[in-house]
């Protein structure tokens, strides 16, 4: 499975970047936002760190003006991922850029039928938003399912890339349903490495060792 960091914040993704553990990154216009930079500025600075696909997110709601702002965002590097909403103009504006090589990532996935047609225009990533779902009593990682089942049938390149990631759980269980990519804030992540019983036997371990009264350095 690829992990992609749902940020824009640089400090995050290079620690986990150096760790091996960045695969791709994923910003939207709420993240740029939160982050207080230049759109431009910043992924460019993404892309310069991150080898793998930077997700970066049209604002026009019309075809031409998303393909515009596509072909803009896709001179910054050349491992951007042009990111269109699922509307049919953003699926017309996929059939587009896809056809011009450039990799798109069609998020604000809610329904396999919205994934089929994703597919069907050329995505290179179909972004199912897991959370949200939840959020309305309906069960996010079902949809994973779905979308693994129809795509597999009919052998669709599109990656799945499940969003929205609320919780280690929704990682664990889009892992083990296939989902090719999950999208994660950065701390989400980092919880992967934490258990209980881990902190308690080190704990144990740290105790019997201090009775020791040995030194290893």
């Amino acid at each position: 499975m690829k992990f992609f960091v749902d940020s824009a914040e640089i400090d995050a993704i290079a620690e986990l970047n150096d760790l091996g553990m960045v695969d791709g990154v994923t910003t939207n216009p709420s993240l740029i936002l939160k982050s207080g930079r230049d759109i431009l500025e910043v992924t460019k600075e993404i892309c310069d760190l991150v080898d793998g696909p930077v997700s970066a997110e049209v604002v026009a709601l019309e075809a031409d003006d998303m393909i515009a702002e596509g072909r803009k965002l896709a001179e910054i590097a050349e491992n951007i991922t042009v990111k269109l909403p699922l509307t049919w103009d953003g699926l017309k504006a996929c059939k587009v850029l896809s056809g011009e090589g450039k990799m798109v990532n069609v998020t604000l996935c809610f329904s396999a039928n919205q994934a089929l047609l994703a597919a069907k225009a050329g995505a290179s990533f179909i972004s199912p938003f897991i959370g949200r779902l939840d959020d309305m009593h309906i069960d996010g990682l079902e949809l994973i399912e779905d979308i693994r089942t129809i795509y597999d049938n009919y052998g669709f390149e599109t990656e799945i890339l499940a969003a929205s990631i609320r919780s280690v759980n929704h990682i664990q269980d889009c892992a083990k349903i296939g989902a090719d990519v999950i999208t994660s804030p950065p701390d989400v992540i980092k919880k992967l490495a934490s258990h209980p019983l881990t902190d308690k036997g080190l704990d144990a371990f740290l105790k019997d060792w201090a009775k020791t009264g040995q030194k290893i350095l």
